[in-house]
């Protein structure tokens, strides 16, 4: 990992891998200079200016690079591939967009929540409730989650309305997905 994304599990006071989540040792996190030096010395174009910059340099690049922010700025939102087949019931809480827990900024979908977050909140110490978890059926309102950004960056990668039936309950879900699988193979 870099360091960047493994600073938050580091934040904590049994850290986590953010992959397989088994507990590590801090003071054992080595460098791969392998391939930093490979970073440092292949070069890819930018995929917004075509400029040529070394893949050690390539985030810090994208990040500034104005073709890419005007491309970005012009992608549109996500959108399922297929539409849902579920109806959408009117008594429901609002799934779509949540309030930032630490300043109360508002109508910020997933992706939106996480970005403002990592820019204006990267830094608070504070204990807070996930706006995305409390929302679901199976989310606990007053649960506090001790990092709220490796939560946030490791547990909403998706959406869950593309893949979870909020009508049916855990058992009925996992023989769905089961029976899903089956028949795909």
């Amino acid at each position: 990992f870099c360091g960047e994304c493994l600073q938050p599990c580091l934040q904590v006071p049994s850290p986590l891998c953010p992959l397989c989540r088994v507990p590590f040792d801090p003071k054992k996190v080595e460098k791969a200079s392998s391939l930093e030096k490979q970073l440092s010395s292949y070069k890819a174009p930018c995929r917004g200016c075509s400029k040529k910059v070394t893949l050690a340099k390539m985030r810090s690049h994208v990040s500034s690079c104005t073709k890419v922010q005007e491309q970005m700025a012009n992608c549109p939102k996500f959108v399922p591939v297929v539409p849902t087949s579920q109806p959408i019931p009117s008594n429901i809480p609002n799934r779509s967009t949540f309030v930032c827990p630490y300043c109360g900024a508002r109508n910020l979908d997933q992706q939106e929540l996480v970005k403002h977050c990592m820019e204006n909140h990267r830094n608070d110490p504070n204990k807070v409730v996930c706006p995305v978890c409390s929302a679901m059926p199976w989310g606990d309102p007053s649960y506090k989650s001790a990092n709220f950004l490796q939560h946030l960056l490791h547990r909403h990668k998706f959406s869950y309305d593309t893949f979870v039936d909020y009508n049916i309950d855990e058992e009925a879900a996992l023989q769905a997905a089961l029976a899903l699988s089956l028949s795909e193979n």
